[in-house]
């Protein structure tokens, strides 16, 4: 009896002197790094908010949406003395007005003389096109000259680019940001689960003869009948439903306003529907062979899911081989 008490003193004693470990250090992983860019970039907003009252999720979909349209094309920062927060690129005659002799005119008197919309935002008595301040302040006051309601807004995007896709996609990340309440949404994620069986290669621009010659626009991810298909990103559903090439089919588009096109699908996750939110990860639906056929025409080929990425031109979407992704993403998930 004096050994068994004497082992539960030494335990205890031990316990004392050992330092705890937080459980938070046993198995949740790390927190995802602070972007201290984006967290400057939301802080700019919300000052906005505060000023000016318009939402800040409205002013961070309007950025988002620019900046996607900028990718690969080098930003207007020639002139500015340090680099921009945001990525809102007010074109010089609309800036400065159609009719001024100054394309680079920075006074707010002139500028108004002429019909441009550029104001002075942060009181130092210009009106610069690189000044984030000056930027956001002129797209505030010009888009709130339609009013202040989330259907204002809608109409004053409209006025600004005459293009309803643009609306939409606007519309669709401030729902997003109104959701998350953060701009870290650039997550992805591989659209198999790690515990399913599943085989892909390269399979950009291969022919095919169902429905014409055409080539193919994405990777095909052979898989058993039924395995789940994830989201690849934060996004929104932009299309659900049949199509004669790609069966049951799925459209979503994330935050870099790419379109995430998953087809020949055996079903689709029960209640999903057009303008719901998905995140990196979420079952949208599940691999089968659907397609090449009015609707429900399946079993032409084996089961698998098609992955088509495609990219806004501002005009047209034009698509890019999704393997490079596919395998980066996959080898993410492993690490």
């Amino acid at each position: 009896m004096r050994g068994i008490r004497l082992i539960i003193h030494i335990c205890l004693c031990m316990s004392v002197l050992m330092p705890a470990i937080p459980a938070a250090a046993k198995d949740a992983p790390a927190p995802p790094p602070v972007d201290p860019v984006k967290q400057e970039r939301l802080h700019l907003f919300q000052r906005m908010e505060a000023v000016y009252g318009i939402p800040w999720t409205y002013l961070a979909a309007f950025d988002q949406y620019e900046r996607a349209m900028k990718v690969g094309k080098k930003r207007n920062q020639e002139k500015a003395a340090t680099p921009r927060l945001t990525a809102i690129d007010i074109p010089a005659e609309r800036w400065c007005g159609p009719l001024n002799p100054d394309p680079e005119d920075t006074n707010p008197v002139s500028i108004r003389f002429f019909g441009g919309i550029g104001v002075d935002g942060d009181g130092d008595g210009k009106s610069d096109r690189t000044s984030d301040p000056d930027v956001l302040t002129t797209v505030v006051q010009h888009l709130s000259t339609y009013g202040f309601s989330r259907e204002d807004w809608r109409i004053g995007l409209w006025m600004y680019y005459q293009r309803g896709r643009a609306v939409r996609t606007i519309d669709q990340f401030a729902t997003i940001y109104e959701k998350y309440q953060h701009l870290d949404l650039e997550g992805r994620h591989f659209p198999i689960p790690r515990n399913f069986s599943y085989s892909y290669r390269s399979t950009w621009g291969d022919a095919r003869g169902w429905g014409g010659r055409r080539i193919h626009e994405g990777t095909d991810i052979f898989a058993g009948y039924g395995t789940p298909v994830l989201s690849t990103g934060y996004g929104t559903i932009e299309v659900i439903g049949w199509n004669r090439y790609g069966g049951w089919r799925i459209g979503m588009r994330d935050m870099s306003n790419v379109y995430h096109y998953y087809a020949h699908l055996s079903g689709f996750r029960k209640g999903l529907k057009v303008g719901d939110i998905v995140e990196p990860g979420q079952v949208i639906g599940y691999v089968g062979s659907s397609g090449y056929g009015k609707p429900g025409t399946s079993g032409k080929f084996p089961p698998h899911l098609h992955y088509g990425m495609y990219r806004e031109t501002g005009e047209n979407e034009w698509a890019f081989d999704p393997y490079p992704y596919l395998v980066n993403w996959e080898r993410l998930r492993k690490r």
